[in-house]
């Protein structure tokens, strides 16, 4: 059954995943280790630690449910540490992991978390999303001004394999952008080597400091950030698959990676949405295998964590905002569609969008979280009906019907 599903449509979607994930979110950990003082080997555990987290969750998950299920590490608790080293040594760092991963795997074991997705309206979840990835569109086409010609040249073939090849098309677009990256871009393959990753433990401590600065904000973070937008994107695309057992399954995982240096396994939310679409599949019930695939790239990822923190570093940033961008204009449609489907709500669903887009932080929240909030008072408020002063009242006749119809 698992060979008959396999694709080259899902593995693509899978590999892309990763790639994004690696290009964009990995940059923000690298400049956390920097401020650390960690070296090159200490950063290549970090790196094996996060992919090991999400590719294990990402297998089982997706394998169980039959769902494509993409799991990360968490990019806004990573920005926290930015903020946080030097002063808090990495030991207090990863007794913080453990905490966070304690505190999301009690809410997971709880079960409250699926009772407020299920209080999200489904325009709000859909206008939330729509901003968070309308940013990386806008960005694809901002990389225009660095990398005039190799941009132009992915977004004309982008078109041309969406017209002919629409299953392949994303790959089509990765060689082209490879390609060019290499021929036009001034890309050095010849300092990179093949490493094998070997993990290295650090031992966990506890004070009160980092529990109230790193790992209450990380749990918060996590679970506003990543795991609501991430359960949004599997409602937008008609999965129901329940939050508590994907909660519980990131928890254990990022409590056996944190001594490693891997911080707190979370549901992705950005590069979920190129696993969930048609672009994945047209068939919903095979899109499984881009969870799968997508686990499997990490874990190739892990093991050769020294070589992936090399390429990334070797590659042009344009291309892979412009990469991102582009691979994204699908999801980015299907919530837009999403959004403004139903009438009645559309408006707050549309400020929802906005919120979001703007990229706002508030006492350390990001947009999606403040998209949910706003839009979902919007919700409440635009919805109320008010019986009118005015109306006449209607007149009474006898009627058989039961009572209470």
């Amino acid at each position: 059954m698992l060979r008959r599903d396999w694709s080259v449509s899902a593995i693509t979607a899978g590999f892309l995943a990763v790639l994004i994930s690696y290009a964009g979110p990995l940059l923000i950990f690298f400049q956390a280790a920097r401020a650390a003082g960690a070296g090159p080997e200490l950063m290549a555990s970090w790196v094996w630690a996060i992919s090991m987290g999400a590719a294990v969750s990402g297998i089982a998950l997706s394998w169980w449910f039959k769902v494509p299920v993409i799991t990360a590490w968490s990019a806004p608790g990573t920005a926290l540490l930015i903020t946080l080293f030097p002063a808090l040594s990495l030991q207090e760092a990863v007794g913080a992991y453990i905490t966070a991963a304690a505190l999301i795997l009690i809410v997971g074991l709880s079960g409250s978390f699926d009772g407020l997705m299920r209080r999200i309206p489904r325009g709000i979840c859909a206008g939330m999303m729509a901003g968070i990835l309308f940013q990386f569109g806008a960005r694809a086409f901002k990389a225009v001004e660095a990398m005039p010609l190799p941009a132009l040249c992915m977004v004309a073939g982008y078109l041309v394999a969406r017209r002919f090849w629409p299953r392949y098309h994303l790959l089509v677009v990765l060689a082209l952008g490879l390609a060019l990256a290499a021929a036009v871009g001034g890309v050095d393959w010849s300092s990179l080597r093949l490493e094998v990753t070997r993990p290295v433990f650090t031992a966990p401590t506890w004070s009160w400091a980092s529990t109230l600065s790193l790992a209450v904000p990380l749990a918060v973070v996590s679970l506003a950030g990543q795991f609501l937008p991430g359960m949004a994107i599997l409602r937008g695309a008609g999965y129901t698959t329940p939050a508590r057992p994907v909660l519980v399954a990131t928890g254990v995982a990022s409590l056996c990676t944190a001594p490693f240096g891997g911080i707190t396994t979370v549901l992705a939310a950005i590069t979920a949405a190129l696993c969930t679409g048609q672009d994945a599949h047209e068939d919903p019930d095979r899109r499984y295998v881009a969870g799968i695939a997508n686990g499997l790239f990490y874990l190739v990822g892990g093991c050769l964590a020294g070589t992936i923190i090399g390429v990334f570093t070797v590659l042009p940033a344009p291309f892979v905002a412009v990469l991102a961008g582009l691979a994204l204009i699908g999801a980015i449609t299907a919530n837009v569609q999403s959004a403004a489907s139903d009438p009645e709500h559309r408006e707050a669903a549309m400020v929802t969008f906005l919120v979001t887009a703007c990229g706002m932080s508030l006492w350390g929240l990001g947009a999606a979280f403040w998209g949910v909030v706003i839009g979902g008072c919007a919700y409440a408020v635009l919805g109320w009906q008010r019986p009118s002063a005015t109306a006449a009242p209607a007149p009474t006749r006898p009627s058989t019907s039961s009572p209470g119809r």
